[in-house]
């Protein structure tokens, strides 16, 4: 009876929009058309002037325009340089003077201010690309390469993705010195977070959850003794309003008015204020949103520039994006209510209004002290001169400490009644009014009187899932002499950057963080919440059949794990590679006369498959792959998941693609030798347990099992017992 009154109720509401379902309408099917027109939104653009002189209706008419796919490339730079060919010789010319629904695709073309080619912009609109049946391929080839290393520019992550790329710019490099430290106030946005950092296999990143304007003082151990942690880099993505963004978010047509912004400014500058207090001297800071209002822009920033006394100046990012097109920072604007009355500056505005409109949302009245900050410096993107959404952006350097915190931040000894503390002293992060502008003595009831030391401590507050436990190695733990024997670890193997998630029981999964994570996981576990971090680079076996070590190699980890690895190696060529990642137990008859006498040497269990460029075969890869691998009796079989597979297969020139659940492959329509005659369909690959669960098994977004399944031929015969 649910089940007919849910289909009634779906029938009923198809009817009243029009008979109109999800297939027939894309992109808001089912739903009352949005109608792309905001009165109160254009009277108040126009009225600031940030819009050239007549341009604006150009502007209010790219606005209304879908927003165009766009293209990254991230990864390893060798892996992506092969893609970016791929994309260029196969995928760009195949669609390039296509037709569809009268409009003409014209080639993609690379964004000139982005380095090396690898960000390209389409005149496609999503909806297109999933619609249409002549861009079938290149759209699954997108949909594919999207869940290991292209950026379709959309997801919660794709700015932390650059930076966890810029750190890992040499790939022979298993450890950089520096990590990334990624945090989202909302906890279901922080495992889609993980879901994109956990593409790149990093031991640099951490996903925390902290509300930012708040977030705790880091510590970490120096010298012997336990200090303050500053960063280098900064960035400060804000929540705003996001009416940059309704090209492709729609509903903010019929939901913007300016007290959006009037409610976000405050918030705003408590963020970037805590931003900057932790931001080392000589670092700089990104500031941005996706909103082209002054309120939550250049007031933010001229605010932030009051307080600092001098601390902090604008830094002149022009020469850093050759190509981009950028409107400067304003020096004047106004601000409106709701009903459409504009305030100048604050004597204007009424007692009544004071709560909702504040005089850190004007311009500095002082001409002096507004040339000084060098507002022009910032950078605002209009949508209509690139084709892009609409951001504001500007970078600030610190020189000084903030005035109301010029002494070091003082970081007290761990006390077991004040181990949970995430309240801050005042000697190390005075209470800091942002109207204002003042440091504000904390009361006299809430300092020290007691044991502890100044104001009794807070427990954290935990929402959302509650993580697993990050427990590191000795080094002289019993689960290293097999491992270190197997695969013939070389000494300087950094034993102690080892962790897992559980205290109790048998180890499941092992991970590597950097040196430098691991000194910040160390000291602040109970200052703050991580939801995830660390590469995967072992899992168990089965415990009935250890084949001479406990724990085979994972995927995930192998660009970390393998430059310490001096045995089980098998070198391959294209041919295998090819094999293996179309066949899902070969014998080991079918690889290579080389590959097959090097995997005969070896006992059964573990190993890494490892691909070396060819400089006398341009068309092969000229980048190094690393597989993982499983040597059985007589079969050998790749353990790499579905999505690196289609990665892999595509990077040594087999098309892989998915219709009706069926494969296509141009290389070969049939089968290949070894699958089973009478079958069409499945093969099993590993996936990924993603540690953002720990030990309980589920994926990173804690959402199911770890097991995925690739749509090969349908084996009906079961795998060779030798494999685990």
């Amino acid at each position: 009876t649910m089940g007919k009154r849910s289909r009634d109720r779906k029938r009923l509401q198809q009817q009243q929009s029009g008979g109109r379902d999800r297939n027939g309408a894309g992109w808001g099917a089912g739903y009352a058309e949005i109608v792309k027109e905001n009165e109160l939104f254009e009277q108040y653009y126009r009225e600031l002037g940030l819009v050239p002189g007549g341009e604006f209706g150009a502007f209010m008419e790219a606005m209304r325009e879908p927003l165009p796919a766009t293209i990254r490339i991230t990864g390893y730079k060798s892996h992506a340089k092969e893609i970016l060919h791929c994309l260029k010789e196969k995928y760009f010319k195949e669609v390039q003077a296509l037709e569809v629904d009268g409009q003409k695709i014209e080639a993609p073309q690379a964004l000139s201010w982005y380095p090396d080619e690898l960000a390209w912009h389409t005149n496609l609109s999503r909806k297109i690309l999933r619609k249409s049946p002549l861009l079938e391929k290149f759209h699954q080839f997108l949909v594919s390469e999207t869940e290991s290393i292209l950026d379709m520019c959309a997801a919660p992550g794709s700015k932390t993705a650059q930076l966890i790329e810029m750190l890992h710019s040499d790939m022979d490099v298993p450890f950089p010195e520096g990590f990334v430290i990624a945090n989202d106030v909302d906890n279901k946005r922080c495992y889609l977070l993980v879901h994109q950092a956990k593409r790149l296999n990093s031991p640099c990143i951490m996903v925390v959850n902290h509300d930012a304007s708040a977030i705790p003082w880091l510590q970490v151990a120096r010298d012997g003794k336990r200090d303050a942690l500053f960063y280098d880099r900064i960035l400060c993505d804000v929540p705003c309003s996001g009416d940059g963004t309704m090209r492709k978010n729609i509903d903010v047509w019929k939901k913007w008015t300016t007290s959006n912004s009037l409610h976000l400014h405050g918030l705003q500058l408590r963020i970037a204020v805590r931003g900057v207090e932790q931001l080392a001297v000589g670092g700089r800071m990104v500031y941005s949103t996706c909103s082209l209002n002054p309120v939550e822009d250049e007031a933010v920033i001229a605010s932030l520039l009051e307080k600092s006394e001098g601390a902090l100046e604008l830094v002149d990012a022009a020469e850093d994006l050759p190509g981009l097109k950028w409107m400067p920072g304003v020096t004047s604007w106004k601000v409106m209510t709701n009903q459409g009355q504009w305030f100048s500056n604050w004597s204007e505005v009424p007692e009544s209004r004071h709560t909702q409109i504040r005089p850190t949302m004007f311009p500095p009245t002082d001409p002096e002290k507004l040339k000084a900050m060098k507002l022009e410096r910032c950078m605002r993107i209009l949508p209509h001169h690139q084709n892009t959404g609409g951001f504001f952006v500007a970078v600030l350097m610190k020189k000084a400490p903030m005035p109301w915190n010029r002494r070091h931040p003082k970081v007290r000894p761990a006390r077991p009644s004040c181990s949970l503390e995430t309240q801050r002293t005042p000697s190390e992060t005075p209470t800091v009014d942002p109207d204002a502008g003042e440091q504000t003595e904390e009361p006299a009831s809430k300092k020290n009187g007691g044991v502890c030391g100044p104001p009794p401590s807070k427990k954290m507050k935990l929402f959302g899932f509650k993580e697993d436990p990050f427990v590191f190695l000795t080094e002289d733990d019993p689960v290293f002499p097999p491992i270190q024997t197997f695969y013939d670890l070389s000494p300087d193997f950094p034993k102690l950057n080892v962790l897992t998630r559980t205290h109790e029981g048998k180890k499941r999964h092992l991970y590597m963080v950097s040196k430098e994570l691991r000194n910040v996981l160390l000291n602040n576990s109970e200052r703050i919440k991580i939801i995830n971090t660390g590469v995967k680079v072992w899992s168990r076996n089965q415990d009935s059949e250890p084949f001479g070590c406990a724990f085979r190699l994972a995927q995930e980890g192998i660009y970390t794990l393998f430059p310490y690895i001096r045995a089980r190696i098998v070198n391959i060529g294209v041919e295998d590679v090819k094999v293996l990642l179309t066949q899902e137990n070969p014998f080991l008859s079918k690889l290579s006369d080389d590959a097959h006498a090097q995997a005969k040497k070896l006992d059964m269990g573990s190993i890494v498959l490892r691909y070396q460029p060819d400089t006398n075969n341009p068309d092969a890869p000229q980048c190094p792959i690393e597989l993982c691998g499983w040597r059985g009796k007589t079969s050998i079989r790749a353990f790499v998941p579905r999505n690196e597979r289609f990665h892999y297969l595509r990077m040594v020139g087999v098309e892989v693609f998915h219709k009706q659940g069926r494969r296509a492959d141009e290389a070969s329509s049939e089968a290949p030798e070894g699958a089973a005659e009478d079958g069409a369909g499945e093969a099993v690959a590993e996936g990924q347990e993603g540690p953002g669960r720990g030990e309980n098994g589920a994926d990173s977004n804690g959402t199911g099992p770890a097991r995925e399944l690739l749509l090969f031929w349908r084996t009906l015969t079961a795998p060779p017992a030798d494999v685990p």
